[in-house]
């Protein structure tokens, strides 16, 4: 499985709403700007993760986007999954519901499966809080908020 731009940049988008939380609306050219990310191919990302209700948005001259809900309730698959769909490594393993018919005689079945449920177990536990808080523990100074 590769993550595109899509998923990583979406990925520090909501990073940045998670870190300004509870401090009003962020407009999208400034999260553009500090992420060094075109604004145009932001816009593209956040009218998905609005439709999917991870964001609001509000229009205008003072408009912006915020969370939908609290940092703590978001998880990293949950945006992931929004941006790039199913994070199965490969198809025959459930991806977009298909199960393998092999699954009994297949050599490499088990390999996978086990692949799978470690990045499962790995984005379904980090929240938008946590990539916060790590970041506040472990960033780069050079970051201007």
């Amino acid at each position: 499985m590769k993550i595109s731009t899509k998923g990583r940049y979406g990925l520090r988008l909501m990073f940045e709403l998670a870190y300004h939380y509870n401090k009003g609306l962020v407009p999208l050219k400034e999260i553009a700007k500090r992420q060094e990310i075109s604004d145009k191919y932001l816009e593209q990302i956040i009218m998905r993760l609005n439709h999917a209700g991870l964001v609001k948005s509000v229009r205008g001259a003072q408009g912006g986007y915020m969370l939908a809900a609290p940092p703590e309730e978001t998880t990293v698959e949950e945006v992931l999954t929004v941006l790039e769909g199913s994070l199965c490594v490969v198809e025959c393993i459930g991806a977009n519901g298909v199960e393998c018919k092999n699954i009994n005689s297949c050599p490499t079945y088990g390999i996978w499966s086990k692949i799978n449920q470690a990045i499962q177990q790995v984005v379904s536990n980090i929240t938008l809080a946590d990539m916060v808080e790590d970041y506040l523990q472990n960033g780069s100074s050079d970051y201007v908020i």
